[in-house]
């Protein structure tokens, strides 16, 4: 399993542009995509369960992926939340 924790810098939090961008690219895998925040955890590949944590900005959320291709998943969904500046 690999997990990465970071902080939301986007004003707004984790909204719905790129969260769907970060959903899409999770659906991807076939790993278990989870993000937690605040002691829940919800599948990242459900645009219903990001949106229903709620993250506002200035909030450490956790990643985690396992399955087989973990390593690459997890990679490319920060590099997603960098790219569109959710996290820094």
């Amino acid at each position: 399993m690999k997990e990465i924790k970071v902080v939301v810098v986007d004003p707004v939090g984790l909204h719905a542009r790129p969260a769907t961008v970060a959903v899409n690219a999770a659906s991807k895998f076939k790993s278990d995509v989870k993000v937690s925040y605040k002691d829940r955890a919800v599948n990242m590949k459900s645009i219903m369960g990001v949106m229903s944590l709620g993250i506002p900005t200035q909030s450490e959320i956790t990643i985690t992926c396992e399955g087989e291709d973990e390593d690459v998943a997890i990679q490319t969904i920060e590099e997603i939340l960098k790219t569109q500046k959710v996290i820094a």
